[in-house]
C-alpha cells in the first residue's frame, strides 16, 4: 500500500489553445463541494464536436471528421458553447486530449452532468456508459492510460429530444419553446474534471445532523483495494479556530457509521452560534484523512451543519422553532448558457440576489442544480426544496427512469444543509390520471416513502400543487393576481375542510380520497406570475405570464398588494412566488433575464417581507 505523492498527481493540460481559454467555470471552483481533494483539474474548455444525427456512429472510428469545435460545459443549444444550434440532434460526439504526469494511485474521470445517455471512450477503449442527465458518474481510467502521458477522451451523448418518458424537466419537444417550457440542453453541460488518487480512496461520505441529540452522523465509504484490516479513518470537525472533535475509527468491510457526539453548549444563545439558519449560516468544517500502517493514503475535506427541519402539526420548524418560508420559484437558465451558469460567481450572485430580495428560500423549479450553487447556499444561507424533473409519459420506463435518478439525486445532494424539502412529483406532470389511475397514484405513494426511507430527516412534498395524496407539507399552485380573491379564498373565515373539499385552483382538486386529513403545513407554493410586457418590446405577443403589466411602476404596484395579502394569511406557513427571473418566453420574474432587476431591490425586499406581526424571517 503505497503513499499518495501528492507532488506526482498534478494533471496537465495538452499545450495548446485549451490552456489560453477562458474556463468557463473558475479553477477554484472545485465541482464536488462536499467531497474536495487538493489536486485536480478541469477538462473544461475547447473541445472537438460533432453531430450525428442519424445515428450511424457506433464508436468513435465511426466518425468521419469533427466538423465543430465546442466549449464544455455548455450545451450545443446555446451561444455560449460555439455551436448555437437549438435544433434537434439526437447524438452529439466530443473528444479532447489531456496530459497526465506520471504518478501512483488511479486516475479518476468525473461528469458533472451529461444528458441524457453517454457512453466513454478513453485512448479509444469503451469505458462505460451512465444514463440520467441530471447526475454525476465516475469512471475509473487509470487501466487504459498508456506510456504517452497524453489520453484521449470521447464521448457519445444521446438524447432523443422527442422523448417524453424519460426526466426532462423544463426542455420542450418541440422544435421552438412554446407556453412554459424552454430550449433544450443536450450533451455535456456540467463540470468535467479528473483527480488521482491513491489505490484505496474515499468515496462516498454522508452526513447526518441529530439536533436533538447534539451529534454528527459520520458515514464514510471506500473504494479501491480496500485491506480486509489496519485502514483507521481520522475526522477533524472545526468551527473557524475552534475544534470540535478530533478522533479516528477502524474501518470494517470498507466503510464506517458513527456518531460523534459534540459538546452540548447549553444555554440557547450558546446553541444559536452553532445552528445553520439562513440568517447565521454556521458550517462545520470537515478535514477527512485515511490512514494504514503510518501511511497517509486519502485526505479530503467537506463540511457539515448543525440544523434540523421537520413538521410540528401545521408549522415547517428549522432548528426546533416555527419558521415561515419566503420562497423564489428558480429555474435555473441563463440566456446565453441554458441550465449551466455562465460561471462560478453567477451561481453565488443567484443566491446574494435571491436574499436581497427579502427570500429566505428557493423553490429548484424542475432542475437538479449545480452543486456549485448548492454550496453557495450552504454557505450564505439560503433554504432550497429541491424537485425532480418531469417526464410527461406514464409507463414502466419512465417509473425506472425516474426512480433510478432520483435515487441517483438524493445521495449526491443530501449533504447540503441548504436543502429542506425534497419534491419528486410537480403538478401531476407525469401522472395525468392521478385522480382516476390507481396505478399513477401508487406511482406518486411509492416515491413519497421510497424518499423518507433514503432521507428520513426532511419533508417530502408527494405532488406539489395539487391532488395531494401522502405528503408532509400540502403544497397549493394559484395563479389569481387579484388579492381580494386570494383573501377570501384562504381567510381567516375558511376551515380546511372547506379548503380540501370545496375550494379548487386551477379547476384541479386539492387533496385525493386518502389523503390524511391531519394538521399539516399549507403553503402556496406558487403564485403570482405578473409578466411585464410593454407593448414595444421585441415579441411581446409571445410573452407569457399570468397577468400582464404594461409598466414596472403596475409591477411594483402588484407584487406589493399581492404579498402584503399573502404574508397576513394565517393559514399559510410559507410562500413561493413565480418568479426569480424572466426565462425566455415567460416574462414573469422580478428579475430580468440578465438578472437585473426590474424593481429596486430595496422595494421588493420591503414587499416580500410585509405583514402585521404574524411571522418574521426567522420565528412565527
Amino acid at each position: 500500500m503505497n503513499l499518495l505523492k501528492l507532488e506526482n498527481s498534478a494533471v496537465k493540460l495538452t499545450s495548446d489553445a485549451n490552456t489560453k481559454t477562458n474556463f468557463a467555470l473558475r479553477e477554484s471552483a472545485y465541482p464536488r463541494p462536499q467531497l474536495r481533494r487538493s489536486h485536480w483539474q478541469s477538462l473544461n474548455g475547447r473541445w472537438k464536436f460533432a453531430f450525428d444525427d442519424q445515428g450511424k456512429c457506433t464508436q468513435p472510428s465511426d466518425l468521419s471528421e469533427w466538423t465543430h469545435h465546442i466549449q464544455v460545459p455548455f450545451a450545443p443549444e446555446s451561444t455560449k458553447s460555439g455551436i448555437d444550434d437549438p435544433g434537434f440532434h439526437p447524438n452529439c460526439w466530443y473528444e479532447r486530449e489531456f496530459e497526465t504526469t506520471p504518478g501512483e494511485g488511479r486516475l479518476l474521470l468525473h461528469f458533472g452532468a451529461v444528458d441524457y445517455r453517454a457512453r466513454v471512450w478513453v485512448n479509444d477503449q469503451y469505458i462505460a456508459e451512465h444514463e440520467g442527465g441530471h447526475t454525476p458518474f465516475t469512471l475509473d481510467i487509470t487501466h487504459v492510460l498508456n506510456d504517452s502521458g497524453t489520453t484521449k477522451v470521447t464521448v457519445w451523448a444521446q438524447d432523443d429530444p422527442h422523448d417524453l418518458a424519460k426526466p426532462r424537466g423544463k426542455q420542450d419537444w418541440q422544435l421552438q419553446p412554446h407556453s412554459i417550457w424552454y430550449p433544450r440542453t443536450s450533451g455535456i453541460w456540467q463540470t468535467v474534471w479528473v483527480e488521482r488518487v491513491g489505490t484505496t480512496y474515499i468515496d462516498h461520505i454522508r452526513w447526518t445532523p441529530d439536533f436533538e441529540r447534539w451529534e454528527i452522523g459520520c458515514y464514510a465509504a471506500l473504494a479501491g483495494d480496500v485491506p480486509a484490516a489496519g485502514i483507521q479513518i481520522k475526522v477533524k470537525l472545526s468551527v473557524g479556530d475552534r475544534v470540535l472533535a478530533n478522533d479516528s475509527y477502524e474501518v470494517f468491510n470498507g466503510e464506517i457509521s458513527r456518531r460523534i457526539s459534540l459538546s452540548d453548549p447549553g444555554i440557547d444563545d450558546y446553541r444559536n452560534e452553532m445552528l445553520w439558519s439562513p440568517e447565521k449560516p454556521t458550517l462545520i468544517d470537515a478535514d477527512i484523512e485515511m490512514w494504514y500502517k503510518g501511511e497517509l493514503l486519502d485526505a479530503v475535506k467537506s463540511y457539515t451543519a448543525l440544523r434540523t427541519v421537520s413538521i410540528q402539526r401545521d408549522r415547517f420548524m428549522l432548528n426546533g422553532r416555527p419558521y415561515y418560508l419566503r420562497m423564489v420559484l428558480d429555474q435555473g437558465y441563463w440566456p446565453d448558457s441554458l441550465m449551466t451558469a455562465p460561471d462560478d460567481e453567477a451561481l453565488r450572485r443567484d443566491v446574494e440576489l435571491a436574499k436581497a430580495m427579502g427570500f429566505n428560500g428557493v423553490r429548484k423549479h424542475q432542475k437538479i442544480e449545480d452543486p456549485r450553487f448548492l454550496y453557495w447556499a450552504d454557505v450564505l444561507g439560503l433554504l432550497v426544496w429541491e424537485e425532480m424533473p418531469s417526464a410527461y409519459r406514464f409507463s414502466p420506463k419512465a417509473v425506472e427512469r425516474m426512480t433510478h435518478e432520483w435515487i441517483e439525486v438524493i445521495k449526491r445532494d443530501v449533504n447540503h444543509p441548504c436543502i429542506v424539502a425534497w419534491v419528486p412529483f410537480n403538478e401531476s406532470w407525469g401522472v395525468p390520471n392521478l385522480v382516476e389511475t390507481q396505478a399513477h397514484r401508487n406511482y406518486v405513494l411509492a416515491m413519497y416513502h421510497l424518499t423518507k426511507t433514503l432521507d428520513p430527516t426532511r419533508p417530502v412534498i408527494g405532488n406539489d400543487g395539487w391532488e395531494s395524496t401522502d405528503t408532509d407539507i400540502l403544497a397549493i399552485h394559484d395563479y389569481d393576481t387579484n388579492p381580494q380573491h386570494l383573501a377570501h379564498r384562504y381567510g381567516p373565515e375558511v376551515k380546511l375542510s372547506d379548503l380540501f373539499d370545496r375550494k379548487r385552483p386551477g379547476g384541479r382538486i386539492l387533496t385525493l380520497d386518502n389523503y390524511p386529513h391531519q394538521g399539516q403545513p399549507v403553503m402556496l407554493t406558487e403564485f403570482g406570475g405578473i409578466a411585464y410586457a410593454p407593448d414595444d418590446k421585441p415579441d411581446a405577443n409571445k410573452v407569457w405570464g399570468y397577468e400582464r403589466c404594461w409598466n414596472i411602476s403596475e409591477l411594483q404596484m402588484k407584487y406589493a398588494a399581492l404579498l402584503e395579502t399573502i404574508n397576513n394569511l394565517e393559514i399559510f406557513s410559507g410562500f413561493c412566488y413565480t418568479q426569480f427571473a424572466d426565462t425566455f418566453q415567460e416574462a414573469n420574474g422580478l428579475l430580468y433575464a440578465d438578472r437585473t432587476p426590474k424593481i429596486p431591490l430595496e422595494a421588493i425586499r420591503a414587499a416580500t417581507l410585509s405583514g402585521e406581526g404574524l411571522c418574521t424571517p426567522t420565528h412565527c
